[in-house]
């Protein structure tokens, strides 16, 4: 009987099965998980969304805040942290949402676009991570003329520019792939699973992935060669100039800085890159693809780990921010960088 078979999986998984919508006859199997090790993944998991967003919002009220930080680099990371932020605020729990009954409750309209939602954060992400990449190579490589070359209002244009990009490839990606439509056909109501082809799997990896990575890697092996030439110089003709060493040694530790970041983001993204295109068909339901969906999520609560570990600034001005001193008239002045 029905019944005996649900005690049997009850038992021997430590599930409950039921449905997903008890009146329809092609509803989904819900599995509501009540097992201790599920309990405590879906707390840790919460805890992870809450610490990305408090984090990636210290960040942002950090550079919108103040003064001395409205600079175009920091601006850059100001856009990542917006990126991070929305993965924390909207990614996360809709994907702790499913890991609990392995239901999808928000219905067709949102199964269809919350895909979309997702790549357009990862690839704004990416692409913040390329203007990155070229800002740090024109600061260190002429840093003479970086002031003209690189302005806040440059910066601020190339940012929209991305997420309007980010927004129009992945829009087009997924209506050609007819997930947009709802030409899926799912195998029972109350699923929301994106089936990827191989062939625009690859062709996602070249262009979401292999090509910006390209151009990271290329500049940052240019920065550091640079950074290492300068730094024989800064030793042997500027020993007597301390202020010219501390801003040579300024620029060469933001761009190791923001090299973690590109190196941190990198190590969670090849697993998911890779497992995308090692098999003939993936969807979102496999465990192996629900893993690696999770490292990319929880890159967005590291970097701003890193900025707390390497940049005294944000040290300070979270301080600044957990005791309201923000609120004063002066505060966006405050000086940040104490010699």
């Amino acid at each position: 009987m029905a019944l005996t078979q649900k005690d049997i999986t009850e038992h021997h998984q430590n599930t409950t099965i039921q449905y997903c919508l008890p009146d329809n006859n092609f509803s989904c199997i819900m599995e509501v998980r009540t097992g201790p090790g599920n309990k405590f993944l879906l707390i840790f998991l919460s805890c992870v969304s809450v610490c990305t967003v408090f984090l990636n919002l210290l960040v942002i009220i950090s550079i919108s805040h103040f003064k001395q930080l409205h600079t175009p680099t920091n601006i850059l990371v100001l856009s990542l942290a917006v990126a991070d932020l929305l993965v924390g605020l909207i990614v996360m729990p809709v994907k702790i949402l499913e890991l609990v009954d392995n239901c999808w409750h928000l219905g067709k309209t949102a199964c269809s676009i919350f895909p979309v939602i997702i790549y357009i954060i990862v690839s704004a992400s990416v692409g913040n991570l390329v203007f990155i990449a070229v800002d740090r190579y024109i600061a260190i490589n002429d840093p003479l003329l970086y002031s003209t070359k690189i302005t806040v209002f440059k910066t601020a244009v190339f940012i929209v520019v991305n997420w309007s990009c980010s927004a129009l490839y992945n829009f087009l990606f997924y209506y050609f792939e007819g997930h947009l439509l709802q030409k899926e056909k799912l195998s029972c109501i109350g699923e929301c699973v994106v089936a990827q082809d191989f062939s625009s799997s690859i062709a996602d990896l070249v262009i979401s992935f292999i090509c910006p990575c390209c151009v990271i890697v290329f500049l940052y092996l240019k920065v550091f060669k640079v950074a290492r030439e300068q730094a024989k110089i800064v030793n042997v003709v500027e020993h007597d100039n301390a202020h010219g060493r501390g801003v040579k040694g300024s620029k060469n530790k933001a761009a190791k800085t923001l090299g973690i970041v590109i190196c941190v983001y990198l190590a969670f993204w090849i697993p998911y890159y890779l497992g995308s295109v090692s098999v003939e068909s993936l969807t979102t339901t496999a465990v192996v693809w629900t893993v690696f969906s999770w490292l990319i999520y929880i890159n967005s609560s590291v970097n701003p780990l890193i900025y707390a570990i390497f940049y005294p600034w944000f040290r300070i001005s979270s301080k600044y921010i957990v005791t309201c001193k923000i609120l004063e008239s002066s505060s966006s002045r405050l000086n940040l960088f104490p010699e």
